[in-house]
């Protein structure tokens, strides 16, 4: 009976040592670690070598742990060597050369995310030298690559606006719309709140961003960048040009492609519009690294100067006038030439339309305005759109190519008397040359009329591109 007695009271003390263990444990470091963290890192990296490409790149966006773990160049580099290793249809020879030029930044092999990185790149040189080849379908009447756009949306390329301000704050934006014409691409950004007031701006930085086709919804896809513009906006702030205002804002080109919608009577940004041109856009793009642009590889055109009197001559000249809804005009002239006695001012005169030729006067589809929207805002500029074109050498290689926003200025002395409308005049100029272009407003018909068309080039630029003497 004694002992009977005895033993429960053994009970109690076996239940009070397991409440104290349990105690202790909660109160261990290792108790406070989840699941994964608690798992050997072996057993979590044979778990994780099951997965793609595209469940790693998910994982290491989870915790820190995971991205280290997914990060591991073991599971990458047997990844690569599955998808490129023994598949030479999959990657050919070019994609190396491909890969050294479109790096952006050089990642030691060995150092964590190396196999990562080469897989990602050497997938995006696979597809850059997959659609490459269209970009030598070549259209008759631009000169320029007739698929760009198709390219562009293939190889997943978007693009992305770093704004900075003075206080050394800054911020990346992807683009509010865009929209496609036959010879460029208009990007707006709105300001919505998000934008510095235009006079604390201090740099623009436009990337072209290619990003890899992973199926990860929710997650910005992998990717990079390549610098296309950095504008310094404290050097342009007060040598814009205002080219067009309506009720709304005030629209300010920056630089050739690059206007800025203020505002009126603050300053405010309502959006940032840029322009591109075609010519070498894919690789622009995409070929350039986060700090530098792309180099266009220089194209020595061989000596033509068998008549020295003729001059210049076979050139091509295509132009596009549109806004951002719909185009307004688009031709395409050949056979252009220039003399040397007509050589003037340091300038080559091309002309593509005589106001003496009436046959050659060209309607418009539409009136000169600039529509814009910003969130739930819309409004027009009139007398302003934007103007691309695209110069060919007498070899078909684009000379000079420029996009950018143009504004028409009423004259007041008539400079054709074949028409009693009013007269205008469309005026652009850089560092490379000029376009000058005269228009009539046709009261009866309510339309515009092209009646004159002169595109001038500067004689260094034809000097230092032919190697001659001019």
């Amino acid at each position: 009976m004694k002992e009977m007695a005895a033993a429960p009271k053994a009970i109690p003390s076996r239940l009070r040592a397991v409440r104290t263990f349990k105690k202790a444990d909660k109160l261990s470091p290792a108790s406070s670690r989840n699941f994964l963290e608690r798992l050997p890192s072996e057993i979590l990296m044979k778990i994780l070598s099951y997965l793609d490409a595209s469940a790693l790149f998910i994982l290491g966006h989870v915790s820190k742990l995971l991205y280290e773990h997914a990060n591991e160049n073991t599971l990458w580099k047997k990844i690569y060597i599955a998808e490129f290793g023994t598949n030479k249809k999959r990657k050919p020879k070019s994609v190396d050369g491909l890969l050294l030029r479109t790096s952006r930044e050089e990642v030691r092999d060995g150092a964590l995310g190396y196999w990562k990185w080469l897989h990602f790149r050497t997938m995006a040189a696979c597809d850059m030298n997959k659609w490459v080849r269209r970009l030598g379908l070549i259209s008759c009447h631009t000169g320029l690559p007739s698929q760009t756009e198709q390219v562009l949306r293939n190889l997943h390329v978007t693009w992305e606006l770093t704004v900075s301000d003075k206080s050394g704050q800054e911020g990346t934006y992807e683009p509010s719309w865009s929209r496609f014409c036959k010879t460029s691409v208009t990007l707006c950004w709105s300001g919505g709140g998000c934008l510095p007031d235009y006079r604390q701006i201090s740099t623009l930085q436009l990337h072209g961003v290619r990003r890899i086709a992973l199926n990860c919804p929710g997650l910005k896809k992998p990717g990079w960048s390549s610098l296309m513009a950095k504008v310094d906006m404290q050097a342009h702030t007060e040598s814009a040009q205002v080219i067009g205002q309506d009720r709304l804002v005030e629209l300010k080109l920056l630089h050739p492609g690059i206007i800025v919608g203020v505002w009126k009577d603050q300053c405010s940004v309502a959006f940032i519009m840029f322009t591109l041109h075609f010519h070498m856009l894919v690789e622009r793009s995409v070929q350039g690294s986060s700090v530098c642009p792309y180099v266009e590889p220089t194209f020595n055109p061989p000596s033509d100067d068998i008549d020295p009197e003729y001059g210049l001559h076979g050139y091509q000249l295509h132009i596009d006038l549109h806004n951002t809804v719909n185009e307004i005009m688009s031709r395409s002239f050949s056979q252009l030439f220039c003399r040397k006695t007509q050589i003037c001012d340091g300038l080559i005169q091309l002309s593509a339309i005589s106001r003496a030729d009436l046959s050659q006067h060209t309607p418009l589809s539409g009136s000169i305005t600039l529509p814009w929207r910003c969130e739930t805002l819309q409004g027009a500029v009139e007398n302003c759109c934007i103007m691309n074109l695209t110069l060919l050498d007498e070899f078909k290689k684009p000379f000079w190519c420029v996009s950018s926003s143009v504004s028409m200025q009423l004259q007041k002395m008539p400079v054709s008397y074949d028409y009693n409308g009013e007269h205008f005049l469309i005026h652009y100029q850089d560092s490379d040359g000029q376009v000058e272009m005269t228009l009539v407003w046709m009261e009866e018909e309510k339309r515009m009329l092209l009646i004159n068309l002169v595109v001038c080039v500067t004689v260094f630029k034809v000097n230092k591109y032919f190697s001659q003497d001019y």
